[in-house]
């Protein structure tokens, strides 16, 4: 990983000592070569999502988030093998992204599959204290993406916007027996395919980040997903 140059990653020690990142600001001029929009996926694993949209959207610039570099190194791989110049892949915290980028530089934000956090608020990826975080440097009314396997995660982020008045610009509980699924909504992770085989239905919404200062928090008992017990590799092999 640290031969290729399409990947960037601080040490915790350096992110500790605040060792500045010098592209901070600069992706597009230093990096990117070009005034496309800026993408992240958040916690991208093997960076298939990230992938397909670069492929998908030639005219984006899209950058690959996760903190475990073993499965990063699939996609970064990929990404160097087949030339793909609007691809970039950064190892690091979700907490930490204020540290590599600057306000407004980033136009939008996916997050595929994140583990619903179902006990842990404050770890939940479209908790108030991440949008807090997102409008740092999202620009305003940039948009927030959510695919997800899980209905509490669904219906939980469903309520955090409502209660935080921002805009939904799409919703479907059942994404590919809608009328939204497209090139861009079709891109399935290997995560996905595992729940589509075994019956899940994928959730899908995407909402406009407004700034806030202000935020509230759902006040409504969500009820947990029924295989709530099992990490990502157990559901994996779950048959429903």
């Amino acid at each position: 990983m640290e031969s290729f140059s399409h990947v960037f990653q601080l040490s915790f020690n350096e992110l500790r000592a605040g060792t500045p990142f010098s592209m901070k600001g600069k992706w597009n001029e230093q990096f990117f070569k070009n005034e496309h929009p800026i993408v992240l996926e958040l916690g991208c694993g093997k960076g298939e999502y990230t992938l397909g949209l670069a492929r998908v959207f030639p005219d984006k610039n899209f950058i690959g988030i996760d903190i475990k570099g073993a499965r990063m190194w699939t996609g970064a791989t990929e990404a160097l093998d087949k030339k793909m110049g609007n691809v970039a892949f950064l190892r690091t915290k979700i907490e930490m992204l204020t540290h590599f980028f600057a306000p407004d530089e980033v136009a939008e934000i996916w997050i595929t599959f994140p583990d619903p956090q179902m006990k842990k608020l404050t770890k939940r990826m479209t908790a108030t204290n991440f949008m807090a975080l997102y409008q740092h440097f999202v620009k305003p009314n940039g948009l927030i993406h959510l695919k997800t396997d899980s209905p509490f995660m669904f219906t939980y982020t469903r309520e955090m916007i409502r209660e935080n008045k921002y805009s939904l610009l799409a919703i479907t509980d059942n994404l590919y027996e809608s009328a939204l699924v497209n090139d861009l909504l079709s891109i399935k992770t290997y995560y996905e395919k595992q729940w589509l085989a075994r019956g899940l239905s994928i959730k899908y919404l995407c909402f406009e980040l407004a700034p806030r200062t202000i935020f509230i928090e759902p006040d409504k008992d969500i009820e947990p997903d029924a295989y709530r017990s099992f990490n990502r590799n157990r559901r994996a092999s779950l048959s429903l």
